[in-house]
């Protein structure tokens, strides 16, 4: 069977990530969350005292740090480590959250991020997700999906996940905070946010999880069988 890349983008916090982990684990594939990339490079920024104005700084930061993934038995979820160091838990945090997208915004930092992540689906059979996985990264990406929600639904699933980690937040911080993420996503120079022409736009506002993940497994399903269909008649 014909292995494809599914590239899920779009803003943050509306249940892309959630959908893909579910996704990848319908279609066996591994998945690789490049937000949680990001988020890692930002802590490591904010714990060295790098200055994303200060490009050898930037660039000397960058040759020390090394991102991978590992499944944690308990829970079965893949989590970050940083320099060898389990930071899943800690890059999910508001302060976090409130770097991340200027670290991102960095040229040499999404260079460096998206030659990694170009690696990790070399051979195809991944899903992955992220701001511009479909447009940068995999532009030839077999399924290509654009997530978005209502802003208001965004920060309330925002809010209830913190809360699950004992992170208090309130509601109207957390919007503030996804505004602004909105804002320097779609704006920066480098690699913005963007629904590819491709792409299928999905507004998961009134949608339940599983009826997200079905829609994207079937579309995956879809471009499978049509993956197959082409290699066939190009044997024959």
């Amino acid at each position: 069977m014909p292995k494809i890349i599914v590239a899920i983008d779009g803003y943050s916090s509306c249940g892309k990530s959630t959908t893909a982990k579910l996704v990848a684990k319908q279609l066996n594939y591994p998945y690789i969350d490049t937000g949680s990339m990001y988020r890692a490079v930002t802590l490591y920024f904010i714990q060295n005292h790098i200055s994303v104005s200060n490009p050898k700084e930037v660039e000397s930061a960058l040759g020390n740090i090394h991102i991978t993934f590992r499944l944690h038995g308990e829970s079965g979820k893949n989590h970050t480590y940083l320099n060898g160091l389990n930071v899943e838990e800690e890059i999910r945090k508001m302060y976090i959250s409130d770097k991340v997208s200027e670290v991102s915004a960095v040229a040499s930092v999404r260079h460096a991020l998206v030659a990694q992540q170009q690696r990790m689906g070399k051979q195809k059979g991944i899903v992955m997700d992220g701001r511009d996985i479909g447009t940068v990264v995999f532009p030839q990406a077999e399924l290509k999906i654009f997530m978005t929600a209502d802003p208001t639904i965004r920060a309330q699933r925002r809010q209830l996940e913190l809360m699950e980690k004992g992170e208090l937040v309130g509601i109207e911080k957390i919007l503030e905070n996804l505004r602004y993420r909105d804002e320097v996503d779609t704006t920066r120079a480098e690699s913005p946010l963007k629904q590819a022409e491709d792409a299928v736009y999905i507004d998961n506002s009134l949608m339940t999880l599983d009826e997200q993940v079905d829609m994207v497994v079937r579309l995956a399903d879809e471009q499978i069988g049509l993956t197959l269909r082409k290699r066939n008649f190009g044997e024959g």
